[in-house]
């Protein structure tokens, strides 16, 4: 499994970060020849496969286009690699994978920046709070997979805009050999053995991942999806008895000890536990008792896509039952999974495998994180600095 830093990184200058992948030149506007149909349709509005003449339709200007311009996206992140793979084996459409150690507001920032380009994204998978930025900025194109119905209301943005993919639990992982006895709760995590030891998974003002360690750690602590102060008084409390170390936590530093616990989505931790294995590391995951927080990722279409056939097609593969168990298959629940496990379609064996927790989750609404994004915006600098 290839080592990557798990989309928390800043995205480098004009394209330099991916010249191996043959991107067209800076500046370049896209050629958009091969999305309009004889008849006059034009991918670039299509709001459903059958809006575009159906999904031969679709996949026929896919494969004109021949390529896919994703962002931020690591291959061992809920199985990503796999996903991409099939996608491409499937279609023959090449996937061009820019800086997957970008984080999902390097993400909106690419798109805003490259508008008209042929190197924007066509697509984005942004921490859900981050979606909503991007749904209010009027960056994404409303698009209805085919199996858009059996995705949650509360998952979904009724204009079609975005709707969520793939989640899991905020869990700390540890490193057994390490730490003599791993954590199991935030309150844990504030005894003295712990000290420099306990990381995030990005910065919170950019990284969907850290954004929702916070957001655990506030429902631990008293607070509430209304209420994410508690959150930043935690880190702040662990910054300051020397616990926090600021260091953002991926495979390569846990390897290191650099990062012997780390707070991260539970597929993450999963996954990397299976790779650590191999290399003699016991890494251990757990979702703490006292604070339960699930969420999700979204995915989206970007309005300006280079190539919108192709975006709307990877968006199909994604929702299908193949592309919906091969996250799966990477310890993340996908948004389908009630509709899959109702129609027989669930690969047992993979759900089999996911960490276990207790009860129903719960889910902020837009307005909540808007609000919680703020608070953390202005109040994580301060409670971590010095």
């Amino acid at each position: 499994m290839t080592v990557s830093l798990p989309r928390n990184a800043a995205l480098g200058g004009c394209i330099a970060v991916v010249a191996a992948l043959a991107l067209s030149a800076c500046g370049a506007a896209p050629d958009n020849a091969s999305t309009t149909t004889k008849d006059g349709k034009s991918a670039a509005t299509a709001t459903s496969a059958a809006d575009f003449g159906g999904m031969d339709a679709l996949v026929k200007a896919a494969k004109k286009e021949g390529a896919l311009h994703i962002i931020a996206v690591p291959r061992d992140w809920a199985n990503y690699g796999a996903i991409i793979d099939g996608f491409q084996k499937k279609y023959g459409i090449k996937i061009q994978d820019e800086s997957p150690d970008g984080s999902s507001q390097d993400e909106i920032n690419a798109v805003t920046t490259r508008k008209g380009q042929d190197r924007a994204p066509d697509v984005l998978d942004l921490g859900s709070s981050f979606a909503l930025s991007a749904a209010q900025q009027g960056l994404l194109a409303p698009y209805k997979v085919a199996s858009y119905a059996g995705i949650p209301a509360a998952q979904k943005d009724p204009q079609a805009r975005w709707y969520n993919d793939y989640g899991g639990y905020v869990s700390i992982g540890c490193d057994a050999k390490r730490v003599k006895q791993c954590p199991t709760s935030f309150k844990d995590l504030l005894k003295p053995e712990y000290k420099g030891q306990v990381a995030l998974n990005g910065n919170p003002t950019k990284s969907g991942s850290a954004f929702g360690g916070v957001y655990a750690a506030a429902l631990a602590n008293g607070g509430s999806f209304d209420d994410i102060q508690p959150g930043l008084d935690f880190f702040a409390k662990l910054k300051k008895n020397g616990n926090y170390t600021p260091v953002e936590s991926t495979p390569a530093t846990v390897e290191k000890g650099e990062t012997p616990i780390s707070i991260d989505w539970d597929y993450l931790n999963a996954g990397y536990a299976d790779e650590f294995r191999s290399k003699g590391l016991d890494w251990k995951v757990v979702i703490p008792s006292d604070g339960q927080y699930a969420q999700y990722y979204s995915q989206a279409v970007t309005k300006d896509a280079p190539h919108p056939a192709a975006a709307r097609l990877w968006q199909e593969y994604l929702y299908s039952t193949e592309g919906q168990n091969l996250w799966l298959k990477g310890y993340a629940r996908p948004a389908l999974m009630p509709a899959m496990e109702k129609a027989g379609t669930l690969d047992k064996a993979a759900a089999a495998k996911l960490p276990k927790v207790t009860g129903t989750p719960s889910f902020p609404t837009e307005a909540q994180q808007s609000k919680a994004k703020t608070a953390i915006a202005q109040g994580w600098g301060k409670a971590v600095s010095g």
